[in-house]
C-alpha cells in the first residue's frame, strides 16, 4: 500500500503562531518607514463610488466594459465570509453564479449561466476559470484557496476567450488581494462562533526603504467536529465534518523606478479536516424531501473520513513603462498542489446482505474510496503589451504559455475487512498550452467605440492510466492505457458602446469560447478498463444590455440579456448503474436568461443592493443516454432504453433557472466619530437537478440562505465589535448526491453565529 502523500510545502498546523511570527517582525521593519496616514473624511458618502474594473486587462468604469460583469469588494466579502466560509459563501450572491461541491472546502465546482463541469475527478476541466491576481488557477484545488486580504472579486459572465488564459467557454472570476502601498496600514480580526468556530486573520504592508512595499497577510480558521457518529464500531472519529485551516500570503512591490515597477507574491495553504460527510438514504423514496429521522448533527457510518490538502505558488508581475504611450506587463506564476481525501461514500453502516442489514436504510454494497493528488505543478507565464494613446485607438497584443504536470491516484477499500486497500488506479497528464492574442479599441466618437478581440490557441495532453491493483468486481491491473490529444482554436469577440447620456451606456457583444479535450482515467470499475475523452467544445454567445448611473450616482444599475449555443459540449456521466465516471459530448446545448445588478443609496443612511438571473438552459441530442441511478432505488423523469435514460431536452445540471439575493446596510452616526450598523444578506436559488437525467429524488428543492451583522464601530472605522450569523434560518437542504449505490446525499453549511472584533491601523 503507498505511503499517504505528504507536502514539502506544509505550513503550522497552529496559524496564530504564524500569524504572529509573520506579521510582528514585518510591522517594526515598517514602521521606521511609515508615512503618517491622511486622516479619514468625516463625512458618510452619500452617493456611490466609482466602480473600476480590470476585465479588459486594464483599469477602466465598469460602466463602460461592454460585458456582464459584477463587481464585490472588502466590506461586502467581509461580512459575506463571516464564519470562516470557503469561496462557496460567493454561491448565489452574484447573478448566475452557483458553487458547489462534494469535496467540502478542498474542491469547488464553479458554473455560470448553467454552464459548469459536475466532474469530481481531481484531474477534471471546468469551463470557469478562476484567475487569482492575474495568475490562471487550473486545477480545482487550487480554486478553493481562501479568500482573505481580497481588495476586490470581478464575475464576468459569458466567453472570455480573447483576453484570459485558456478554458473560459462560460466566464471568469477574477480575485485581486489587497496590495502593498507606500503608507503604512492593516488589520487584525478575531472571531469566534458556535460549533467552535475560530477565524483570525490580519494583515500589514507599508514601505520597506525607499523603493520597496511590503504587505503580509495570514489567516487562520478552525471548527469543532460537530457531527456525532453514532456507529459504536466506527473506524473513524467519534466526531466529524471539523477543520483546521491556515494560509499565508506576502508581497513584496518595487516602485522605484519611472520605467519599470515589480510585484512579487509567495502563497500557501494547509488545510486538515474531514472529508465531506455523505449520508446514506438521505431521501424519502419517490420524493425529493429528506428523510424523517434526518438529524444534520447525527450520522453513522464504518468508513474513515479525512482530508488533507496544502498548496503552495508564487508570482510575478512585471511592467516597463517605454515612454512612448506603451507599456509591457510579464506575468509569471508557479502553483503546486498536495492532497488526500478518503470517505465512507455510502454514507452509512453495513450492507442488505450481511447479518443485521444496514443503516440507515438499504445499502446494497459498501463504498469507501479516497483520491490522492501525489505530484502536481503547473507553470503559466504571459507577456502583454499595452498601448496607452491619447486618441481614439488603442491596442493590446500577448503571448501566453501553459504547462501542467499532475498525478492522480484513486484508491478503494474494503470497508467489511477493516478498511484494507483494496484497488488502486493511476493517471499522469502533462498538459502543455501556448496562445497568442490581441484587441483593438477603437473610439468613433464621444459616444460610440467599437472593440474587438482574436485569440489562436494550441493544446496538447499526454495522458496515461493504469491499474496498479485490481478492485473487487472491478479492472484487473492493467494500462498502460495512453491517449493523446492536440487541437487548436480561434475565439473571438466583438462589441461595441453607446453612450445614450452621460450617465447611460448600451451595449451588445458576441463571442465565442473553446475548452480543450478532457481526458478521464477512473478505471477501478471500468470493465474493460478504457480511459474517456470528451471532445473540445465551442460555444458562441449574444448578449445586450444597458449600464447606468441613476438618481445623480446615488444608485447604478447593470442589465444584460444574453443567448448561447454550445458546440459539442462536455459533460460529465458521474457514478449511475454502473458506478463509472465517463466524459461525453452532446451535440448541442443553448441557454438564454437575463441578469440584473442594482446599487442604491435609499436615505443617507441606507445602502441597498440587489441582483437577480434567469437561466434557461437545453441539452439537445436525442441520442446521448446516461446511465440512472445504481439498485433502481431512484425514480427516473426520463425515456429509458437498454439500461440508458436519455436526456434530451434536460437542463444542465447545477443550473438553477433563478437566483436573487439582496443586501441592505444601514447605520446611525454615534457620537464624533462612532457608527451603529445593521447589514443584512440574502441569496436564493431555485430547484436544481444534480445529475444529466432527472429523477425525482435527485433534484433539489429550492435554497433560501440569509445572514445578519449587527455591529458597532468608532475611531472612524478603526475599531469595530459585531454579532454575526449565517444561514440565520437554519436552512438545511441537499446540495448534492450520490447515485451509484443508495439515496445518499449531502446537505448545505449550517447556522453559524458569533462575535467578531477588528481593528485597523
Amino acid at each position: 500500500m503507498p505511503a499517504r502523500p505528504r507536502s514539502a510545502h506544509s505550513l503550522p498546523r497552529h496559524g496564530l503562531a504564524v500569524a504572529i511570527a509573520l506579521l510582528l517582525p514585518l510591522h517594526a521593519a515598517l514602521a521606521q518607514d511609515a508615512v503618517p496616514q491622511a486622516e479619514p473624511a468625516q463625512a458618510e458618502a452619500k452617493t456611490l463610488d466609482t466602480m473600476l474594473v480590470t476585465a479588459q486587462r486594464r483599469v477602466e468604469k465598469a460602466k463602460d466594459v461592454p460585458m456582464a460583469l459584477t463587481l464585490i469588494k472588502p466590506e461586502k466579502l467581509h461580512v459575506l465570509g463571516s464564519g470562516g466560509s470557503d469561496v462557496r459563501f460567493l454561491s448565489g450572491r452574484l447573478p448566475s453564479l452557483n458553487i458547489e461541491s462534494s469535496f467540502g472546502r478542498a474542491f469547488p465546482r464553479f458554473y455560470v449561466r448553467g454552464l459548469g463541469n459536475t466532474d469530481f475527478d481531481l484531474n477534471a476541466s471546468q469551463p470557469v476559470s478562476l484567475v487569482y491576481d492575474d495568475v490562471v488557477q487550473e486545477n480545482p484545488l487550487l480554486k478553493g484557496f481562501p479568500m482573505f486580504d481580497v481588495e476586490t472579486v470581478e464575475l464576468l459572465r459569458g466567453p472570455q476567450g480573447s483576453l484570459f488564459g485558456r478554458n473560459t467557454p462560460a466566464g471568469v472570476v477574477k480575485l485581486e488581494s489587497a496590495k502593498p502601498t507606500r503608507e503604512f496600514e492593516g488589520y487584525g480580526q478575531v472571531a469566534y462562533g458556535n460549533l467552535g468556530t475560530t477565524n483570525v486573520e490580519g494583515a500589514v504592508g507599508g514601505p520597506l526603504g525607499q523603493n520597496w512595499s511590503a504587505r503580509a497577510s495570514v489567516l487562520y480558521q478552525r471548527r469543532d467536529e460537530w457531527v456525532d457518529n453514532t456507529n459504536p464500531n466506527a473506524r473513524t472519529n467519534p466526531k466529524l465534518e471539523g477543520y483546521d485551516e491556515t494560509a499565508a500570503r506576502v508581497q513584496l512591490q518595487y516602485d522605484g523606478s519611472e520605467t519599470f515597477n515589480a510585484l512579487f507574491n509567495v502563497h500557501a495553504r494547509h488545510l486538515n479536516g474531514t472529508a465531506r460527510l455523505f449520508r446514506a438514504n438521505l431521501f424519502k423514496p419517490g420524493t425529493n424531501d429528506l428523510r424523517d429521522d434526518f438529524d444534520i448533527e447525527r450520522v453513522a457510518i464504518d468508513g474513515r473520513n479525512e482530508q488533507q490538502l496544502d498548496t503552495f505558488g508564487v508570482g510575478a508581475r512585471l511592467s516597463w513603462d517605454f515612454g512612448n504611450d506603451l507599456t509591457l506587463y510579464s506575468i509569471t506564476g508557479y502553483e503546486t498542489a498536495e492532497s488526500y481525501s478518503r470517505g465512507d461514500i455510502d454514507g452509512g453502516v453495513g450492507a442488505v446482505f450481511l447479518p443485521g442489514g444496514s443503516n440507515p436504510g438499504p445499502i446494497p454494497f459498501p463504498a469507501e474510496s479516497a483520491d490522492g493528488l501525489p505530484d502536481h505543478r503547473q507553470l503559466s507565464q504571459e507577456f502583454r503589451l499595452e498601448s496607452n494613446y491619447a486618441g481614439p485607438l488603442n491596442w493590446q497584443a500577448g503571448l501566453f504559455w501553459f504547462d501542467e504536470d499532475i498525478t492522480v491516484d484513486s484508491f478503494n477499500y474494503d470497508t467489511l475487512a477493516g478498511g484494507v486497500q483494496a484497488g488502486w488506479a493511476q493517471q499522469k497528464q502533462r498538459n502543455k498550452a501556448w496562445a497568442v492574442y490581441g484587441s483593438l479599441d477603437y473610439a468613433f466618437s464621444d459616444k460610440f467605440k467599437l472593440r474587438g478581440g482574436l485569440r489562436y490557441t494550441q493544446d496538447e495532453k499526454d495522458f496515461s492510466a493504469s491499474v496498479l491493483q485490481s478492485a473487487p468486481f472491478g479492472a484487473p491491473v492493467s494500462g498502460p492505457f495512453l491517449v493523446n490529444t492536440d487541437v487548436d482554436n480561434v475565439s473571438w469577440d466583438l462589441s461595441g458602446t453607446y453612450a445614450a447620456t452621460d450617465d447611460i451606456n448600451l451595449y451588445a457583444r458576441v463571442a465565442t469560447g473553446f475548452r480543450a479535450p478532457s481526458v478521464q482515467g477512473r478505471l477501478l470499475f471500468q470493465v474493460p478498463p478504457q480511459p474517456s475523452v470528451a471532445d473540445a467544445e465551442e460555444v458562441i454567445s449574444y448578449e445586450a444590455g444597458i449600464k447606468a448611473d441613476l438618481w445623480e450616482q446615488r444608485a447604478r444599475l447593470g442589465f444584460a440579456v444574453f443567448h448561447y449555443t454550445v458546440d459539442n459540449q462536455q459533460l460529465n456521466a458521474v457514478g449511475g448503474a454502473l458506478n463509472q465516471t465517463i466524459l461525453l459530448n452532446a451535440d448541442k446545448t443553448v441557454g438564454q436568461g437575463f441578469e440584473l445588478d442594482l446599487d442604491a443609496y435609499l436615505t443617507d443612511n441606507l445602502m441597498v443592493t440587489f441582483g437577480a438571473s434567469y437561466n434557461d438552459t437545453e441539452i439537445k441530442d436525442a441520442n446521448l443516454g446516461v446511465a440512472p441511478c445504481g439498485s433502481g432505488m431512484c425514480t427516473v423523469l426520463d425515456p429509458v432504453s437498454g439500461g440508458l435514460a436519455f436526456i434530451d431536452g434536460n437542463p444542465l445540471p447545477q443550473a438553477p433557472k433563478w437566483i436573487y439575493n439582496v443586501t441592505a446596510r444601514w447605520s446611525m452616526p454615534v457620537g464624533d466619530n462612532g457608527e451603529f450598523y445593521v447589514y443584512t444578506d440574502w441569496a436564493y436559488r431555485s430547484e436544481v437537478n444534480f445529475f444529466l437525467y432527472e429523477a425525482t429524488e435527485f433534484r433539489s428543492k429550492d435554497l433560501l440562505e440569509g445572514g445578519l451583522r449587527v455591529g458597532y464601530s468608532w475611531d472612524n472605522g478603526n475599531y469595530d465589535v459585531a454579532l454575526f450569523g449565517r444561514n440565520i434560518l437554519d436552512e438545511v437542504q441537499a446540495v448534492g448526491a450520490i447515485d451509484f449505490n443508495n439515496l445518499t446525499g449531502f446537505v448545505n453549511e449550517p447556522r453559524v453565529y458569533g462575535v467578531e472584533f477588528r481593528v485597523g491601523f
